[in-house]
């Protein structure tokens, strides 16, 4: 007996006109022919057909119901001398899942046969050149969350209200599209839709796709402002002078003012609000972009490589998310990501990679915290005031006023009376409030150090 042999064929992306002679001539004559499924306009010129729409009506997913059409076609090429013919919808090689899996078996010889895609059918409906325009072609069922750009993108397989609803998740809201309906054929629809109203399409079928003209995503935009970048370091004297130390005070200062945007922006919530914090941000992201251009001229790093350095990183850290780790609540989290990252740098303590040169009081917060991590829990606040009401005293305030300082400071307003009048009284002492916090901080540094059984930091440590 010969080698088992399959011939797949494909009836087009519409009625009998789009056949080819040679894959109507193979269905008629070939002693065993299966097709996919029955529902396609071009069966109807082979009367009645054998067909696998019964596995799908069974099967639970779509690749069981494709491995068991694979198992039933390869058993009935195994006891036949003649070639098994397989009728697919469309072409052989256009979004056939089950084509697939039957070229990857080695127990079987499989030849496909050309056919009118329809994909051809829709580019001559839009007068559309694939290669002038650069088209991508995308699953409706693909695994990736959402639909990357920039575009043109055909999509296929939305053969449901239900498929074209979950496709509208995966493309930003506003984007507009294009429902292309039985391209074609007499009833063939062209509709326009923003993308969040493709689940409305209740006609969509078997014969139903979607043209993504431009899709504007995050990648897309980052590539237009990296090449942005490079013509300005091309043609921009400025920018041309510029180095990654003459540029440190550019990042300081626009990430204040993306602080002072997202501040007003937390307590006023308007669209006049949302447009300056969406600005001063762009701002913050374009210096880092301009680090980034500075590192690929040096061949050091780049835009790409540090998004997938963060990306790398956070996967790393999340393994309750992306690995078999369980966590009982966010704290949890916080001192799992503080061990992963002790592991992840090799640092000997859990204060290492902390920037000394951040403002006093965000250094002596910072530490505290380290330090509340490992006592377990943050000290208690009616020993929090003994030790204010203590050290109010030692700067030579009353009884009543230091207690009464600290039993009063109950809102923001009053906890920033208390701090001006603590920076007052260091003014006229003539001490370094700034400097004086820092050297608490790292005070409290060498202590955590020390109670993980490490010495105290080396000097230069300490910025």
């Amino acid at each position: 007996m010969s080698p088992a042999r399959i011939v797949v064929v494909g009836l087009g992306p519409g009625d009998e006109a789009y056949l080819t002679e040679r894959t109507r001539d193979l269905i008629s004559t070939a002693p065993t022919v299966r097709f996919r499924t029955a529902r396609h306009p071009a069966v109807a010129a082979f009367g009645d057909v054998e067909s696998y729409d019964h596995l799908y009506e069974a099967g639970e997913s779509f690749d069981e119901v494709y491995q068991a059409i694979a198992e039933n076609l390869v058993s009935l090429a195994q006891g036949s001398d003649d070639p098994v013919v397989y009728v697919v919808p469309g072409s052989p090689v256009v979004a056939e899942r089950s084509v697939e899996i039957l070229r990857a078996r080695s127990d079987v010889e499989v030849s496909l046969e050309p056919a009118i895609s329809v994909i051809e059918v829709v580019l001559c409906a839009l007068g559309r050149d694939p290669m002038s325009v650069g088209l991508r072609i995308e699953d409706a069922l693909g695994d990736s969350p959402s639909i990357r750009g920039p575009g043109p993108i055909l999509v296929l397989q939305t053969f449901s209200p239900a498929v074209m609803s979950l496709l509208s998740d995966r493309i930003p809201r506003g984007t507009l599209v294009q429902v292309l309906h039985h391209v074609g054929l007499p009833d063939e629809k062209i509709v326009d839709l923003p993308a969040e109203r493709l689940g409305s399409f209740e006609e969509a079928d078997h014969l139903t796709s979607v043209w993504i003209n431009e899709v504007r995503t995050p990648g897309v935009a980052m590539d237009d402002l990296a090449e942005l970048m490079e013509t300005l370091r091309r043609e921009c004297l400025w920018d041309q002078e510029q180095t990654h130390a003459s540029l440190t005070r550019h990042l300081i200062e626009e990430a204040y003012e993306a602080l002072d945007a997202l501040d007003y922006y937390v307590d006023h919530d308007s669209p006049d609000a949302a447009a300056h914090v969406e600005e001063e941000l762009g701002d913050l992201l374009f210096q880092i972009v301009f680090h980034a251009e500075l590192g690929r001229e040096d061949g050091r790093f780049h835009l790409a490589s540090i998004a997938d350095r963060v990306r790398d990183k956070l996967v790393y850290r999340h393994p309750h998310v992306f690995g078999d780790v369980d966590v009982t609540d966010s704290d949890d989290v916080a001192a799992r990501w503080e061990v992963l990252k002790r592991d992840e740098k090799q640092r000997e303590s859990v204060t290492d990679g902390i920037a000394t040169q951040l403002p006093a009081l965000t250094l002596y917060a910072k530490l505290r915290r380290k330090a509340h991590m490992m006592d377990g829990a943050p000290a208690q606040g009616e020993l929090l005031r003994s030790r204010a009401i203590s050290v109010l005293k030692g700067l030579s305030l009353p009884d009543d006023v230091a207690a009464d300082a600290v039993v009063d400071a109950e809102s923001s307003m009053a906890w920033g009376e208390l701090l001006a009048v603590v920076s007052d009284i260091a003014r006229e002492a003539g001490v370094d409030l700034e400097a004086a916090l820092r050297h608490q901080a790292l005070r409290l540094r060498d202590e955590i150090r020390s109670r993980e059984g490490l010495s105290a930091a080396p000097p230069e440590a300490n910025g």
